[in-house]
Protein backbone atom coordinates (compact mmCIF):
# COMPACT_ATOMS: atom_id res chain seq x y z
CA UNK A 1 0.00 0.00 0.00
CA UNK A 2 1.34 3.24 -1.17
CA UNK A 3 2.28 6.00 1.85
CA UNK A 4 2.42 3.19 4.40
CA UNK A 5 5.74 2.00 6.21
CA UNK A 6 6.70 -0.58 7.94
CA UNK A 7 9.55 -1.19 11.13
CA UNK A 8 10.05 -4.23 12.03
CA UNK A 9 11.59 -5.79 15.08
CA UNK A 10 15.04 -7.13 15.77
CA UNK A 11 15.08 -10.65 16.44
CA UNK A 12 18.76 -11.40 14.63
CA UNK A 13 19.84 -11.21 18.40
CA UNK A 14 18.25 -10.33 21.39
CA UNK A 15 20.41 -7.72 22.45
CA UNK A 16 19.89 -5.94 19.26
CA UNK A 17 17.80 -2.48 20.50
CA UNK A 18 18.56 -0.21 17.74
CA UNK A 19 15.72 1.45 15.11
CA UNK A 20 15.78 2.90 11.75
CA UNK A 21 13.97 5.88 12.92
CA UNK A 22 12.32 6.94 16.37
CA UNK A 23 9.09 7.54 18.08
CA UNK A 24 9.35 11.40 17.16
CA UNK A 25 10.58 10.99 13.44
CA UNK A 26 8.02 8.43 13.21
CA UNK A 27 5.61 11.66 14.79
CA UNK A 28 6.79 13.59 11.55
CA UNK A 29 6.23 11.67 8.68
CA UNK A 30 2.94 11.14 9.96
CA UNK A 31 1.75 14.62 10.84
CA UNK A 32 3.85 16.50 8.01
CA UNK A 33 4.32 14.05 5.20
CA UNK A 34 1.03 12.08 5.82
CA UNK A 35 2.23 8.74 6.04
CA UNK A 36 0.98 5.64 7.97
CA UNK A 37 3.55 4.02 9.93
CA UNK A 38 3.18 0.18 11.20
CA UNK A 39 5.72 -0.76 14.38
CA UNK A 40 6.09 -4.18 14.94
CA UNK A 41 6.07 -5.12 18.84
CA UNK A 42 9.52 -5.80 19.90
CA UNK A 43 10.79 -5.79 23.63
CA UNK A 44 14.59 -5.40 22.74
CA UNK A 45 13.86 -2.13 21.35
CA UNK A 46 15.36 0.73 23.09
CA UNK A 47 11.83 2.75 22.30
CA UNK A 48 8.75 1.01 23.90
CA UNK A 49 5.65 0.42 21.82
CA UNK A 50 3.85 2.47 23.65
CA UNK A 51 6.01 5.64 22.73
CA UNK A 52 5.15 4.66 18.82
CA UNK A 53 1.06 4.53 19.42
CA UNK A 54 1.87 7.76 21.02
CA UNK A 55 3.41 9.55 18.32
CA UNK A 56 0.47 8.00 15.90
CA UNK A 57 1.65 4.87 14.88
CA UNK A 58 -0.24 0.97 14.75
CA UNK A 59 1.59 -1.72 16.44
CA UNK A 60 1.08 -4.99 14.60
CA UNK A 61 2.62 -8.05 13.77
CA UNK A 62 1.02 -7.69 10.14
CA UNK A 63 3.46 -5.42 8.28
CA UNK A 64 2.27 -7.32 4.53
CA UNK A 65 0.48 -4.49 3.24
CA UNK A 66 3.29 -1.86 3.63
CA UNK A 67 4.92 -0.50 0.69
CA UNK A 68 8.18 -1.09 2.49
CA UNK A 69 9.78 -2.15 5.18
CA UNK A 70 12.65 -0.46 7.19
CA UNK A 71 14.94 -2.82 9.62
CA UNK A 72 18.49 -2.54 10.70
CA UNK A 73 20.45 -6.01 10.65
CA UNK A 74 19.74 -9.01 8.88
CA UNK A 75 16.24 -10.65 8.89
CA UNK A 76 15.81 -14.30 9.73
CA UNK A 77 15.02 -16.52 6.32
CA UNK A 78 11.33 -17.23 7.57
CA UNK A 79 10.20 -13.80 8.37
CA UNK A 80 10.66 -12.31 4.64
CA UNK A 81 7.47 -11.87 2.58
CA UNK A 82 7.10 -12.68 -0.77
CA UNK A 83 7.78 -9.83 -3.42
CA UNK A 84 7.69 -7.03 -0.55
CA UNK A 85 10.82 -4.54 -0.15
CA UNK A 86 13.02 -4.33 2.63
CA UNK A 87 15.77 -2.24 3.47
CA UNK A 88 18.64 -2.97 5.96
CA UNK A 89 21.81 -3.84 6.41
CA UNK A 90 22.22 -7.46 4.58
CA UNK A 91 25.95 -7.86 5.02
CA UNK A 92 26.14 -9.25 1.09
CA UNK A 93 28.27 -6.89 -0.92
CA UNK A 94 31.03 -8.96 -0.26
CA UNK A 95 29.74 -12.56 -0.77
CA UNK A 96 29.80 -13.39 2.70
CA UNK A 97 29.25 -17.17 2.55
CA UNK A 98 26.75 -17.06 5.83
CA UNK A 99 24.36 -14.88 4.14
CA UNK A 100 24.17 -16.44 0.88
CA UNK A 101 21.25 -18.56 1.56
CA UNK A 102 19.42 -15.51 2.93
CA UNK A 103 20.24 -13.63 -0.47
CA UNK A 104 19.15 -16.97 -2.91
CA UNK A 105 16.00 -16.86 -0.69
CA UNK A 106 15.20 -13.34 -1.36
CA UNK A 107 15.65 -13.55 -4.96
CA UNK A 108 13.25 -16.91 -4.94
CA UNK A 109 10.29 -14.69 -3.07
CA UNK A 110 10.64 -12.20 -5.51
CA UNK A 111 11.55 -9.28 -2.85
CA UNK A 112 13.08 -6.18 -3.21
CA UNK A 113 16.52 -5.83 -1.16
CA UNK A 114 17.68 -2.14 -0.61
CA UNK A 115 21.24 -2.43 1.73
CA UNK A 116 21.83 1.28 3.26
CA UNK A 117 25.58 0.44 2.88
CA UNK A 118 25.21 1.11 -0.76
CA UNK A 119 23.22 4.15 0.07
CA UNK A 120 25.86 7.02 -1.47
CA UNK A 121 25.86 10.63 -2.99
CA UNK A 122 27.42 11.22 -6.72
CA UNK A 123 30.31 10.67 -5.45
CA UNK A 124 30.12 7.81 -3.74
CA UNK A 125 30.06 8.59 0.02
CA UNK A 126 28.08 6.98 2.08
CA UNK A 127 24.87 8.69 3.35
CA UNK A 128 23.19 6.15 6.13
CA UNK A 129 25.51 4.70 8.30
CA UNK A 130 26.09 3.97 12.43
CA UNK A 131 30.00 3.72 11.89
CA UNK A 132 30.47 7.00 13.84
CA UNK A 133 28.91 5.10 17.07
CA UNK A 134 30.59 1.61 16.17
CA UNK A 135 33.73 3.54 16.66
CA UNK A 136 32.78 5.38 19.95
CA UNK A 137 31.19 1.87 21.11
CA UNK A 138 34.38 0.18 20.46
CA UNK A 139 36.73 2.27 21.72
CA UNK A 140 34.98 2.54 25.04
CA UNK A 141 35.03 -1.30 25.18
CA UNK A 142 38.28 -1.32 24.14
CA UNK A 143 39.87 0.45 26.82
CA UNK A 144 37.25 -1.08 29.46
CA UNK A 145 38.88 -4.71 27.96
CA UNK A 146 42.52 -3.03 28.82
CA UNK A 147 41.40 -2.29 32.24
CA UNK A 148 40.66 -5.61 32.50
CA UNK A 149 43.20 -7.26 31.07
CA UNK A 150 45.57 -5.00 32.88
CA UNK A 151 43.78 -5.58 36.28
CA UNK A 152 44.31 -9.49 35.91
CA UNK A 153 48.02 -8.85 35.36
CA UNK A 154 48.12 -6.92 38.38
CA UNK A 155 48.56 -3.97 37.48
CA UNK A 156 46.77 -1.11 38.71
CA UNK A 157 45.40 1.51 36.51
CA UNK A 158 42.67 4.21 36.01
CA UNK A 159 41.43 2.20 33.13
CA UNK A 160 40.01 -0.30 35.52
CA UNK A 161 37.02 1.94 36.12
CA UNK A 162 36.04 2.29 32.77
CA UNK A 163 32.47 0.59 32.16
CA UNK A 164 31.76 -1.46 29.03
CA UNK A 165 29.51 1.07 26.52
CA UNK A 166 26.26 -0.84 26.77
CA UNK A 167 26.28 -0.02 30.81
CA UNK A 168 26.36 3.63 30.37
CA UNK A 169 23.21 5.35 30.50
CA UNK A 170 24.22 7.53 27.31
CA UNK A 171 27.19 8.53 25.72
CA UNK A 172 27.78 12.21 27.37
CA UNK A 173 27.95 9.54 30.65
CA UNK A 174 30.77 7.10 28.84
CA UNK A 175 32.62 10.04 27.82
CA UNK A 176 33.04 11.80 30.93
CA UNK A 177 34.01 8.62 32.71
CA UNK A 178 36.88 8.21 29.76
CA UNK A 179 37.41 11.86 30.61
CA UNK A 180 37.82 11.44 34.83
CA UNK A 181 40.59 8.71 33.52
CA UNK A 182 42.47 11.04 31.81
CA UNK A 183 42.45 13.77 34.79
CA UNK A 184 44.15 10.31 36.72
CA UNK A 185 47.15 10.07 33.90
CA UNK A 186 47.57 13.59 33.86
CA UNK A 187 47.87 13.69 37.74
CA UNK A 188 49.21 10.42 38.18
CA UNK A 189 50.87 8.70 35.38
CA UNK A 190 50.92 5.16 34.27
CA UNK A 191 52.94 2.35 35.33
CA UNK A 192 56.30 2.25 33.97
CA UNK A 193 55.56 -1.30 32.38
CA UNK A 194 52.99 0.62 29.96
CA UNK A 195 54.88 3.31 28.99
CA UNK A 196 54.90 5.22 26.76
CA UNK A 197 50.88 3.65 26.60
CA UNK A 198 50.68 3.43 22.36
CA UNK A 199 47.17 2.88 20.58
CA UNK A 200 47.34 3.04 16.86
CA UNK A 201 44.21 3.52 15.13
CA UNK A 202 43.92 1.35 11.27
CA UNK A 203 41.65 3.64 8.96
CA UNK A 204 40.34 7.34 9.30
CA UNK A 205 36.97 7.20 8.37
CA UNK A 206 33.37 7.82 10.24
CA UNK A 207 34.48 4.33 12.53
CA UNK A 208 37.91 5.84 13.23
CA UNK A 209 37.05 8.84 13.98
CA UNK A 210 34.12 7.87 16.19
CA UNK A 211 37.23 5.63 18.03
CA UNK A 212 39.40 8.85 18.33
CA UNK A 213 36.91 10.97 19.66
CA UNK A 214 37.21 9.24 22.07
CA UNK A 215 40.62 8.53 22.69
CA UNK A 216 40.63 11.95 22.82
CA UNK A 217 39.47 12.35 26.21
CA UNK A 218 42.95 11.51 27.70
CA UNK A 219 45.82 13.09 27.83
CA UNK A 220 46.85 12.60 24.11
CA UNK A 221 50.05 13.30 21.78
CA UNK A 222 50.15 11.91 18.05
CA UNK A 223 52.95 10.27 16.53
CA UNK A 224 53.31 9.68 12.75
CA UNK A 225 53.51 6.43 11.60
CA UNK A 226 56.97 6.93 10.08
CA UNK A 227 58.32 8.65 13.61
CA UNK A 228 57.28 5.73 15.87
CA UNK A 229 59.81 3.69 15.96
CA UNK A 230 62.51 6.59 16.14
CA UNK A 231 60.01 7.71 18.86
CA UNK A 232 60.28 4.36 21.43
CA UNK A 233 63.77 4.36 20.65
CA UNK A 234 64.76 7.77 21.88
CA UNK A 235 62.66 7.29 24.87
CA UNK A 236 61.38 10.97 24.60
CA UNK A 237 58.28 10.35 26.53
CA UNK A 238 55.87 10.39 29.90
CA UNK A 239 54.14 8.32 31.66
CA UNK A 240 51.17 11.32 31.90
CA UNK A 241 50.49 11.12 28.36
CA UNK A 242 49.61 8.45 25.71
CA UNK A 243 50.04 8.33 22.43
CA UNK A 244 47.97 7.91 19.11
CA UNK A 245 48.78 6.99 15.86
CA UNK A 246 46.65 6.83 12.86
CA UNK A 247 47.32 4.55 9.71
CA UNK A 248 46.64 5.24 6.10
CA UNK A 249 46.43 3.24 3.10
CA UNK A 250 50.35 4.32 2.36
CA UNK A 251 51.56 3.37 5.87
CA UNK A 252 49.41 -0.05 5.78
CA UNK A 253 51.01 -1.64 2.36
CA UNK A 254 54.10 -0.75 -0.14
CA UNK A 255 54.37 -1.78 -4.03
CA UNK A 256 55.99 -5.10 -4.48
CA UNK A 257 57.94 -3.63 -6.74
CA UNK A 258 60.94 -1.41 -5.42
CA UNK A 259 60.74 1.37 -8.68
CA UNK A 260 57.01 1.99 -7.92
CA UNK A 261 55.70 4.65 -6.01
CA UNK A 262 52.52 4.00 -3.73
CA UNK A 263 49.53 5.41 -5.71
CA UNK A 264 46.39 5.59 -3.78
CA UNK A 265 43.47 4.52 -6.57
CA UNK A 266 45.82 1.90 -7.75
CA UNK A 267 46.13 0.03 -5.05
CA UNK A 268 42.49 0.04 -4.56
CA UNK A 269 42.40 -1.01 -8.29
CA UNK A 270 45.04 -3.53 -8.10
CA UNK A 271 45.91 -4.51 -4.63
CA UNK A 272 47.95 -7.53 -5.55
CA UNK A 273 50.76 -5.29 -6.55
CA UNK A 274 51.45 -4.62 -2.94
CA UNK A 275 52.17 -6.12 0.15
CA UNK A 276 51.24 -5.23 3.47
CA UNK A 277 53.50 -4.00 6.16
CA UNK A 278 51.66 -2.97 8.79
CA UNK A 279 53.10 -5.33 10.87
CA UNK A 280 56.12 -3.77 11.02
CA UNK A 281 54.52 -1.01 13.33
CA UNK A 282 52.88 -3.82 16.05
CA UNK A 283 55.82 -4.32 18.19
CA UNK A 284 55.43 -0.49 19.35
CA UNK A 285 51.40 -0.41 20.10
CA UNK A 286 49.78 -1.33 23.25
CA UNK A 287 46.36 -1.12 21.20
CA UNK A 288 45.11 -1.71 18.32
CA UNK A 289 41.62 -0.37 16.30
CA UNK A 290 40.57 -1.65 13.25
CA UNK A 291 38.16 0.33 11.49
CA UNK A 292 38.97 -0.35 8.18
CA UNK A 293 37.40 -1.15 5.04
CA UNK A 294 38.58 -4.94 3.75
CA UNK A 295 37.95 -7.34 1.58
CA UNK A 296 39.83 -10.73 0.58
CA UNK A 297 41.68 -9.32 -2.44
CA UNK A 298 43.54 -6.78 -0.33
CA UNK A 299 46.52 -7.49 2.45
CA UNK A 300 45.66 -8.75 5.72
CA UNK A 301 47.11 -6.03 8.63
CA UNK A 302 47.22 -8.60 11.55
CA UNK A 303 48.61 -12.39 10.46
CA UNK A 304 48.49 -15.90 12.76
CA UNK A 305 51.87 -16.39 11.77
CA UNK A 306 53.29 -12.80 12.47
CA UNK A 307 51.48 -13.10 15.93
CA UNK A 308 53.11 -16.18 16.63
CA UNK A 309 55.93 -14.81 16.21
CA UNK A 310 56.05 -12.06 17.71
CA UNK A 311 54.65 -13.81 21.28
CA UNK A 312 58.02 -16.79 20.35
CA UNK A 313 60.27 -14.27 21.00
CA UNK A 314 60.64 -14.57 24.20
CA UNK A 315 59.97 -11.01 25.06
CA UNK A 316 56.97 -9.60 26.75
CA UNK A 317 54.42 -8.24 24.29
CA UNK A 318 53.43 -4.54 24.54
CA UNK A 319 50.77 -5.48 22.78
CA UNK A 320 47.31 -6.36 25.10
CA UNK A 321 44.07 -5.43 23.31
CA UNK A 322 42.72 -5.56 19.15
CA UNK A 323 39.85 -3.87 18.99
CA UNK A 324 38.40 -4.94 15.73
CA UNK A 325 35.81 -2.88 15.21
CA UNK A 326 35.52 -3.63 11.49
CA UNK A 327 35.04 -7.10 12.75
CA UNK A 328 35.68 -9.28 9.46
CA UNK A 329 35.61 -12.83 10.55
CA UNK A 330 39.06 -14.06 9.82
CA UNK A 331 39.91 -11.22 7.58
CA UNK A 332 42.02 -8.17 8.24
CA UNK A 333 42.63 -9.02 11.78
CA UNK A 334 43.51 -12.89 10.76
CA UNK A 335 43.42 -13.84 14.36
CA UNK A 336 39.51 -12.71 14.97
CA UNK A 337 38.12 -15.82 14.77
CA UNK A 338 34.56 -15.87 15.86
CA UNK A 339 31.98 -12.86 15.95
CA UNK A 340 31.03 -11.61 19.64
CA UNK A 341 27.97 -10.39 20.97
CA UNK A 342 27.78 -7.73 23.88
CA UNK A 343 27.06 -10.31 26.61
CA UNK A 344 30.16 -11.91 25.55
CA UNK A 345 32.71 -9.12 23.96
CA UNK A 346 35.57 -10.64 24.19
CA UNK A 347 38.46 -13.31 24.08
CA UNK A 348 42.34 -13.91 24.17
CA UNK A 349 43.42 -15.27 21.22
CA UNK A 350 46.78 -17.36 22.40
CA UNK A 351 49.30 -17.47 18.99
CA UNK A 352 51.18 -20.20 20.28
CA UNK A 353 48.26 -22.72 20.83
CA UNK A 354 45.87 -20.90 18.01
CA UNK A 355 42.82 -20.87 20.18
CA UNK A 356 40.41 -18.58 21.65
CA UNK A 357 39.16 -18.27 25.04
CA UNK A 358 36.22 -16.43 26.15
CA UNK A 359 37.07 -12.99 28.67
CA UNK A 360 40.60 -11.60 29.04
CA UNK A 361 42.50 -14.30 30.83
CA UNK A 362 45.29 -16.59 29.56
CA UNK A 363 48.08 -15.93 27.54
CA UNK A 364 47.89 -13.57 23.98
CA UNK A 365 46.40 -10.74 22.94
CA UNK A 366 42.47 -9.89 24.26
CA UNK A 367 40.09 -9.52 21.11
CA UNK A 368 36.89 -7.10 21.05
CA UNK A 369 34.97 -8.62 18.11
CA UNK A 370 31.65 -7.28 18.44
CA UNK A 371 29.85 -7.23 15.01
CA UNK A 372 27.02 -5.01 16.20
CA UNK A 373 28.82 -2.12 18.48
CA UNK A 374 26.46 0.63 17.56
CA UNK A 375 23.69 -1.37 19.59
CA UNK A 376 25.53 -0.46 22.75
CA UNK A 377 24.65 2.93 22.19
CA UNK A 378 21.22 2.48 21.32
CA UNK A 379 18.99 5.82 21.62
CA UNK A 380 21.79 8.17 20.17
CA UNK A 381 22.93 5.85 17.22
CA UNK A 382 18.93 5.25 16.29
CA UNK A 383 18.58 9.05 16.74
CA UNK A 384 21.55 9.89 14.23
CA UNK A 385 20.98 7.19 11.99
CA UNK A 386 17.23 7.93 11.78
CA UNK A 387 18.56 11.84 10.94
CA UNK A 388 19.88 10.71 7.88
CA UNK A 389 17.21 8.47 6.94
CA UNK A 390 13.93 10.70 7.64
CA UNK A 391 14.87 12.85 4.08
CA UNK A 392 14.27 9.95 2.11
CA UNK A 393 11.15 8.14 3.49
CA UNK A 394 8.39 9.68 1.97
CA UNK A 395 9.69 9.04 -1.47
CA UNK A 396 10.58 5.75 -1.11
CA UNK A 397 6.70 5.58 0.71
CA UNK A 398 5.09 6.52 -2.46
CA UNK A 399 7.31 4.28 -5.18
CA UNK A 400 6.08 1.71 -7.23
CA UNK A 401 8.03 -0.92 -6.39
CA UNK A 402 6.03 -3.11 -9.14
CA UNK A 403 8.07 -1.17 -11.78
CA UNK A 404 11.00 -2.80 -13.25
CA UNK A 405 14.04 -2.06 -11.58
CA UNK A 406 14.72 0.92 -14.61
CA UNK A 407 11.76 2.84 -14.05
CA UNK A 408 11.59 3.09 -9.94
CA UNK A 409 10.98 6.56 -9.14
CA UNK A 410 12.95 6.70 -5.95
CA UNK A 411 15.85 9.13 -5.30
CA UNK A 412 19.40 7.91 -6.61
CA UNK A 413 21.08 8.11 -3.44
CA UNK A 414 18.93 4.46 -2.66
CA UNK A 415 18.74 3.48 -6.70
CA UNK A 416 22.19 2.85 -5.99
CA UNK A 417 21.46 0.45 -2.97
CA UNK A 418 19.06 -1.76 -4.24
CA UNK A 419 20.87 -5.08 -4.63
CA UNK A 420 17.47 -7.16 -5.73
CA UNK A 421 14.59 -6.68 -7.04
CA UNK A 422 11.55 -8.96 -8.10
CA UNK A 423 14.03 -11.89 -8.03
CA UNK A 424 16.88 -10.41 -10.00
CA UNK A 425 20.14 -8.94 -8.77
CA UNK A 426 20.61 -5.51 -10.54
CA UNK A 427 23.03 -4.48 -12.63
CA UNK A 428 25.50 -3.25 -10.18
CA UNK A 429 25.34 -6.43 -8.32
CA UNK A 430 25.38 -8.98 -10.96
CA UNK A 431 28.49 -9.85 -9.49
CA UNK A 432 26.94 -12.14 -6.62
CA UNK A 433 25.69 -14.96 -8.55
CA UNK A 434 29.02 -16.42 -8.29
CA UNK A 435 29.18 -16.45 -4.40
CA UNK A 436 25.64 -17.50 -4.76
CA UNK A 437 26.24 -20.71 -6.70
Amino acid sequence: MLHKIGIRQENKDTTEKRAPLTPRQVRQLIEKDGLQVVVEPASNRIFGDQEYQDAGATISRDLSDCNIIFGVKEIPIPDFLPKQHYCFFSHTIKGQTYNMPMLKYILDLRTTLIDYEKVTDSQGRRLIFFGRFAGYAGMIDSLWAFGQRLQWEGIATPFSDIRQALHYHSLTEAKESVRAVGERIKAEGLPASLTPLTCGFAGYGHVSQGAQEIFDLLPVETILPGELEQFMKNENYTDKRVYKVVFKESDIVTPKSETVQFELQDYYDHPEKYIGRFESYLPHLTLLINGIYWEPRYPKLVTIKYLRRLFESGQISRLRVIGDITCDVEGSIECNLKATNSENPIYVYDPIQETIKDGYEGNGVVVLAVDKLPSELPREASQSFGEALLPFVPELASCNFGLPYEKLNIPAEFRRAVIAHYGFLTPDFKYLEKYIK
